[in-house]
């Protein structure tokens, strides 16, 4: 690959928005271009983006960038205001299952695109059964599929030609679709040491994927139990913000009347 050689005559890479992590096998081509640009460009200027900027990701740079500079944006600068949230309690897995069905999918349609995002590979595979057994074509991204297969349903739903993705926290960072104005949570994001502590981190960019570029955008918390209640809780506390709550799962005109206050009816 060669450089492109910039306006100011010093050549230019740009590495967006990529986690350098060794299980999704981008470590070793990261390293592997940043070696050809030092053999090949020496002078080449070096731009590196990222949703998110983790110890891996910084020693990475370290390694491999010298005299760099960085730019950060502070995580209080990233904002929730302009999505509307809601939580939904469920009384037991069913019913959130039924929610998906009954209100999300009908819904959904008349919105935009939904992202419907789940913690596990065995939750996604599960979600996606249950609407396809109604008749509703829904796409499903997670990690087990192969780079060809994710790559193919992104592109599938980028170009519009399906409207419902399931998905794990793949998507979760770094996917800009203009048209998605729907973001389910049917699973709250947890840390992988507790699951009674929330990943807030991650809810921010869950949120984030719903109204981009100026759009509306509406978030549904399905919430099942004490345990999710709580964590719903903990991130109203952290992020200062009061997240509404639909009067009743199983009913059709109070999820109407979500959108409507969300200006996506």
């Amino acid at each position: 690959m060669k450089p492109r050689p910039s306006s100011s005559g010093i050549s230019a890479f740009t590495e967006s928005a990529i986690e350098v992590h060794s299980q999704d096998g981008f470590r070793d081509d990261s390293l592997r271009i940043m070696n050809e640009i030092k053999r090949n460009a020496s002078n080449c200027q070096v731009l590196l983006f990222s949703a998110t900027f983790n110890d891996t990701l910084k020693n990475f740079v370290t390694r491999t960038i010298l005299d760099y500079n960085q730019l950060f944006v502070k995580k209080e600068e990233l904002s929730l205001e302009a999505v509307k949230q809601y939580m939904v309690q469920c009384p037991d897995e069913l019913a959130k299952v039924h929610v998906i069905k009954d209100k999300i999918l009908d819904l959904g349609e008349k919105v935009g695109q939904t992202i419907i995002f789940v913690r596990t590979r065995e939750n996604a595979s599960m979600l996606h059964k249950a609407p396809m057994d109604f008749g509703f074509e829904v796409t499903t991204i997670q990690g087990a599929r192969t780079t060809e297969e994710r790559d193919k349903i992104v592109k599938e739903f980028k170009d519009g030609l399906t409207h419902v993705l399931i998905s794990t926290d793949l998507l979760a960072r770094g996917f800009d679709q203009s048209q998605v104005n729907l973001v389910v949570n049917y699973e709250l994001p947890v840390k992988h040491y507790s699951w009674n502590e929330p990943d807030y981190e991650v809810y921010l960019h869950r949120v984030g994927r719903a109204g981009r570029f100026g759009r509306r955008g509406a978030v549904f918390n399905l919430l099942c139990g004490d345990r999710e209640r709580m964590l719903m809780e903990k991130i109203e506390r952290h992020f200062g913000i009061k997240v509404d709550e639909v009067a009743s799962w199983n009913s059709d005109e109070d999820f109407e009347a979500a959108l409507k206050e969300a200006k996506l009816l």
